[in-house]
């Protein structure tokens, strides 16, 4: 009890502080470009992640290493890539909405190749209650749904590539490896992945976008917090509470999203949102609880 109440906390901790990077990314669009900002925030958290652990992680097995690969493929590199894209072609509420269907790929991706038992019915219906909920935040203040299918067929591919990493970290946790070995090896492969990107979309960072206190700051929440410390706490609660368990505190995103805007940015939260949060928390509650089915 007292492990698995640990991975819930875990995975808390991640979720509230991933539901507030969207401030910093704010302030640090002035100065950098999505790619810029996204290889800035992985390196960072990739050397604090040795200087926590400057222990080389020693795989058993060379098959092991393109796990590895796969999942800072998928959960840094493809993941982020996609969705930014997608953010370009369709508005943020439609991208937020279409993330949040990740837990149901998740669902899928663990019975097809980790062979877990299937969810039950309740995890269903949870996930159709949280994507109402989070409907209602994301479209209570706008005038008419929009619908771009380029953008929204991206935010799909990367809800299912999303998907496609917490499958992989799952397998990962398997081996039995110390979790911040495991995440620091899963950043070096993301960061090899986005070279090729920074190739072509260019990667102009000079040092005199460094002197102001608010982009060093933002840098490194998003580094050290949202980054280092929040994947090593997600795979903490993967492996502790199961790729399908842990993927619904995606639920959570849209929510504590929600909520910042009013206190930080005082933006208001009407009666559909809170309404929204509420449905949003109510199938939090049904899909993780006793989501797995017996035999």
């Amino acid at each position: 009890m007292h492990k698995t109440a640990s991975g819930h906390i875990a995975a808390l901790v991640t979720i509230l502080i991933w539901g507030t990077t969207f401030i910093s990314t704010k302030v640090l669009l002035r100065v950098f470009t999505p790619i810029e900002i996204l290889f800035i925030r992985f390196a960072v958290g990739y050397l604090a992640l040795w200087c926590v652990c400057p222990r080389r992680l020693r795989v058993a097995e060379r098959r092991q290493e393109w796990y590895f690969a796969a999942a800072g493929l998928c959960g840094v590199t493809l993941y982020y890539l996609f969705e930014n894209i997608a953010l370009t072609y369709t508005l943020a509420s439609n991208v937020g909405v279409i993330i949040s269907i990740a837990p149901f790929f998740t669902a899928i991706f663990s019975c097809l190749f980790l062979h877990d038992r299937r969810p039950t019915a309740r995890f269903f219906v949870g996930l159709l209650v949280a994507v109402a909920g989070i409907c209602m935040i994301s479209f209570g203040s706008e005038a008419a749904l929009r619908l771009n299918p380029l953008g929204d067929i991206l935010a799909v591919m990367a809800a299912v590539i999303w998907a496609a990493f917490f499958t992989i970290t799952k397998k990962i946790s398997g081996f039995g490896y110390n979790t911040i070995q495991t995440t620091r090896r899963t950043f070096f492969y993301g960061l090899v992945f986005m070279l090729p990107v920074l190739a072509v979309m260019g990667f102009r960072v000079e040092p005199a976008q460094m002197y102001s206190a608010s982009v060093i700051l933002n840098l490194l929440f998003l580094g050290l917090g949202a980054s280092a410390l929040c994947f090593v706490t997600w795979n903490f609660a993967v492996k502790i509470l199961g790729s399908v368990r842990t993927s619904v505190y995606i639920y959570m995103v849209p929510v504590i999203t929600a909520v910042t805007s009013a206190v930080i940015l005082h933006e208001k939260l009407g009666a559909a949102a809170v309404v929204g949060i509420l449905l949003t928390l109510a199938g939090l509650f049904l899909s993780e609880n006793r989501t797995i089915k017996k035999g």
